[in-house]
């Protein structure tokens, strides 16, 4: 019984610590492999390893209308968010920037909310708002720091916090009864088609095959998109919503560190206090919110 206690109390420090190492291993790979090359093998590797799961387990499959909201709940969250993510990170953007922007998505979808659902955002939401991009102005004060990276990799970036904010959306809306072990099986092979298409558009899918990239693939294949999104299912089941939505907030200053320790990646103390501002604006907006339900959308798989 003490041991069950001690992984329930356990397991969303090393979520945090799991979730985070993804804009990490996409730090790591990429100077041996293309941004959609990457993604596009890394699904595939995906595809392979959850098929067996989902057909072992007997998981239920999702008829043609569930089909098809599990393929495109792939491509916007899978294919637009990673995609920004891992394109941002090649084109320069530091690793916790690259996780800090995405990370602002319960902001987004609360104004989304107000504006086209019709959902009211009370005034501690819209505090939390104001809190958010006051963090984001005080992370990205460092105008040498901005410079560094391509208008390409900013642009992705925000690129990455659109498609996560409206695969979250859609995925809240359609995905409820959708077994998460086969649906993930389409969305992974949507997206990996999807790669698939870009890398063949914009890449020579040249692959250097280090000892580095293979150990970024192996641990972003095994350990983040199957035994931390298992994880995270597991938390969803075990905790409220809102506490583990929170989890998030912390992934932007732990990947820093990790980037910090790895890479030599800096983030002086006023940008490290924006990123603790926008912490609290994300979670005033996600426990603020009028309606339970509003409280509830938190970001999907990595």
């Amino acid at each position: 019984m003490r041991l069950t206690n001690v992984a329930i109390a356990a397991a969303p420090i090393l979520f945090v610590l799991l979730w985070s190492t993804g804009f990490i291993g996409a730090r790591y790979g990429l100077p041996y492999i293309e941004p959609m090359t990457f993604l596009a093998v890394r699904m595939s590797f995906v595809v392979l390893a959850m098929l067996p799961i989902a057909l072992i387990s007997g998981a239920r499959w999702p008829d043609a209308t569930q089909a098809g909201h599990s393929l495109a709940i792939g491509i916007l969250v899978h294919g637009i968010y990673l995609g920004g993510v891992f394109i941002a990170i090649s084109q320069g953007v530091p690793a916790g920037i690259s996780a800090l922007i995405p990370g602002l998505q319960p902001i987004l979808t609360s104004t989304i909310a107000n504006r086209f659902m019709g959902e009211k955002v009370t005034r501690l939401q819209w505090l939390g708002l104001l809190l958010g991009l006051g963090g984001v102005a005080l992370v990205l004060h460092d105008r040498q720091m901005i410079a560094e990276a391509s208008a390409l990799g900013w642009a992705a970036s925000v690129v990455s916090l659109i498609g996560i904010t409206l695969g979250t959306l859609y995925q809240k809306r359609h995905s409820g009864n959708i077994d998460w072990r086969t649906g993930n099986v389409l969305q992974y092979l949507a997206v990996a088609v999807f790669f698939w298409i870009l890398s063949f558009g914009f890449e020579t899918r040249v692959i250097h095959w280090t000892g580095e990239l293979v150990f970024a693939m192996s641990w972003l294949v095994l350990v983040l998109s199957v035994a931390t999104v298992a994880l995270m299912y597991w938390l969803i089941r075990r905790s409220p919503a809102t506490g583990f939505a929170s989890l998030f907030y912390l992934v932007p200053a732990t990947t820093a560190l990790f980037a910090y320790a790895l890479f030599g990646e800096k983030l002086d103390v006023v940008s490290v206090i924006g990123m603790l501002v926008c912490a609290a604006g994300v979670l005033i907006v996600n426990r603020g919110g009028a309606k339970p339900a509003a409280a509830k959308t938190s970001p999907v798989n990595d």
